[in-house]
C-alpha cells in the first residue's frame, strides 16, 4: 500500500499539519470534549452543508490509548461544550491521549476528505490510511527519552477513528497505520526551517555557521535550543515547564470575574490580544472595553521570566551572535519582550513578523525533514529496457 507524507505539529494552541504534495493543510484548535455517540443537532438534514472541521465528533480506537473506544467532539465543536480541556501545564505531550486523539483526528480528516480518494483503498464506508509521519515533543521530553516510548505507541498498530455526527462524513470509518513515524526534538526542527528550504538546501547562508540561539515558547513548555558549528549542542539545550498557557488562562479567569464575560477557551484570551484591530479589548453587555490592564499585568510577568532563561542562556554560551523566539508563544509576548530587551540588556534578538511562519514553523520543518527521510530511503526504480525496433 502507497504511504502519504504527514507532517504534523501537536501544539498546544492547535494542530498544524501538512499532508502529501503540500496540497492539502489542515489547523484544528487542541480542545477536546468528551461525549455521547448521538450529539443533538439542530437542522441534522442540513448537517452535509456545513464545514466539517466546525463539526468535529468522532469515536477513536486504538491500543495507544488509555480510555479506549471514547467519544469525543474536538477543535471547534469541543470549545462549545462545559467539559472540553486543553492540556495543563507540567503535562508530558507525549503521555496525554489528548495528543493522540487530535492527532488521530486529523489524519482520518485528510483521509476521508473527497480530494484524496486515489490515495486509499475503500471498502464501503472504511477507509484504509498508511501514512509516513514527521512530528515532534519538546526538547525535554527527547531528552528524557519519551520519544521512543510515543513513537512505539504509534507503529505496527491499527488506530481507527470513526466519525459519528460529523458534516459530509458521517459513518465513515478510517483505519489507520504508520509505515514510519519519525520524531524529531522541537528546538532543532525550528533550526532546520530557519536555515533550509523543502528540498533541505541552505537558503540562509548568513546563518549556517552562526553561533544561535532559539527559544521556542509554546503552550506549556520552552525549548531552548543552542546551535553550534551547524547542530544542536545537547549538552546545552534545555526545556522548561513553562508555556503560555497559565497565563493565558489567568486572564480568561480575571476577565470572567471583573467583567462577567466566560470566554470558551485560551484561544479566545489569544486572539483578543493578537487581533489587529481592538487588541485588547472585548465586548462587555454591547460596549467596547479595554481589558489592557489586564493582559499587560500577566503577559508582562511572563515575558520577564522567558527574558531571564534567555539572560541565564545566553551567560552560559557567551558568543551566541543572536537569538530567535518562535512559536505561537513567542507571537503572544513578542512586544513585551521587546520592551524589556530594549530597556536591559539590549541582546541581539529577532521575531518572526510574519505571524504564520512563526506559527506553522514546526509543521513546515517537519514536512523538510519527512520529506528528505522518504527520498534517501526510497528504492530507485530500476532502468526501463530501450525498446528494440
Amino acid at each position: 500500500m502507497s504511504s502519504r507524507i504527514a507532517a504534523v505539529d501537536v501544539g498546544n494552541d492547535s494542530i498544524k499539519a501538512i499532508f502529501g504534495e503540500v496540497e492539502c493543510e489542515l489547523n484544528i484548535p487542541n480542545i477536546v470534549a468528551r461525549d455521547t455517540e448521538d450529539r443533538p443537532v439542530i437542522g441534522i438534514e442540513e448537517l452535509d452543508n456545513k464545514n466539517p472541521l466546525e463539526g468535529i465528533h468522532i469515536k477513536v480506537h486504538s491500543p495507544a490509548l488509555k480510555e479506549n473506544n471514547a467519544i469525543y467532539r474536538v477543535g471547534h465543536l469541543a470549545t462549545k461544550s462545559s467539559s472540553a480541556t486543553e492540556l495543563d501545564p507540567g503535562s508530558a505531550k507525549s503521555e496525554e491521549d489528548q495528543t493522540l486523539v487530535m492527532l488521530f483526528a486529523t489524519l482520518a480528516l485528510d483521509a476521508v476528505n473527497e480530494k484524496n480518494s486515489n490515495s486509499f483503498p475503500r471498502m464501503k464506508n472504511v477507509i484504509d490510511a498508511n501514512y509516513t509521519l514527521g512530528t515532534g515533543l519538546p526538547l525535554r521530553e527527547v531528552k528524557e527519552g519519551k520519544d521512543a516510548g510515543y513513537r512505539s505507541k504509534l507503529v505496527g498498530s491499527v488506530h481507527q477513528v470513526e466519525f459519528l455526527v460529523t458534516p459530509k462524513y458521517q459513518g465513515l470509518k478510517v483505519n489507520i497505520k504508520f509505515n514510519e513515524v519519525k520524531i524529531y526534538p522541537e528546538g532543532f526542527a525550528a533550526y532546520i526551517n530557519l536555515v533550509m528550504d523543502n528540498q533541505l538546501k541552505i537558503i540562509n547562508k548568513d546563518l549556517i555557521d552562526k553561533r544561535i540561539i532559539i527559544q521556542d515558547i509554546g503552550g506549556l513548555s520552552t525549548d531552548i535550543a543552542v546551535i553550534k558549528n551547524r547542530n544542536v549542542d545537547d549538552d546545552k539545550a534545555q526545556g522548561f515547564n513553562l508555556g503560555v498557557s497559565e497565563s493565558l488562562e489567568s486572564i480568561r479567569e480575571e476577565i470572567r470575574s471583573k467583567h462577567g464575560i466566560e470566554l470558551d477557551s485560551r484561544r479566545d484570551v489569544v486572539e483578543i490580544i493578537t487581533r489587529k484591530n481592538d487588541r485588547n479589548h472585548i465586548m462587555v453587555k454591547g460596549s467596547r472595553t479595554s481589558v489592557h490592564d489586564i493582559t499587560d499585568r500577566i503577559l508582562l510577568e511572563l515575558a520577564k521570566k522567558q527574558y531571564r532563561l534567555l539572560r541565564n542562556v545566553w551567560q552560559k554560551n557567551s558568543q551566541t551572535e543572536i537569538c530567535y523566539f518562535v512559536g505561537g508563544g513567542a507571537n503572544v509576548l513578542k512586544e513585551y519582550i521587546k520592551t524589556l530587551n530594549n530597556n536591559l540588556d539590549g541582546y541581539n534578538i529577532e521575531f518572526f513578523e510574519d505571524e504564520k511562519e512563526s506559527i506553522w514553523m514546526m509543521a513546515n520543518a517537519y514536512y523538510k525533514l519527512i520529506t528528505d527521510f522518504v527520498r534517501k530511503t526510497e528504492k530507485p526504480k530500476p532502468p526501463q529496457e530501450s525498446v528494440k525496433n
